[in-house]
């Protein structure tokens, strides 16, 4: 296991050292996962293309919730919502 020990920029960036750049081009895209103190990072170019698929829903529903714990989405009848549907 490797390890390095980065500062954060006043624009919020992370520089990854070099002695943990191997394999790593200009235009990668990372995966990036919070979970309390813990930031994980995980290169795409190593995920199947389904889950980047899952990981892009993921991330709507999530906002879909959010949206909806504010109080932004409104009651509809199923008819209502049909009729909507038909319309798109």
């Amino acid at each position: 296991m490797e390890f390095a020990i980065a500062k954060v920029s006043t624009k919020g960036q992370i520089v990854i050292p070099s002695n943990l750049r191997n394999n790593i081009k200009v235009g990668d895209e990372f995966l990036m996962v919070k979970d309390n103190e813990r930031i994980v990072l995980k290169n795409m170019k190593g995920l199947a293309s389904d889950l980047k698929d899952d990981l892009i829903f993921a991330e709507r529903v999530d906002k879909a919730w959010k949206e909806y714990d504010k109080g932004k989405f409104i009651t509809k009848t199923k008819e209502e919502f049909l009729k909507e549907l038909r319309l798109c």
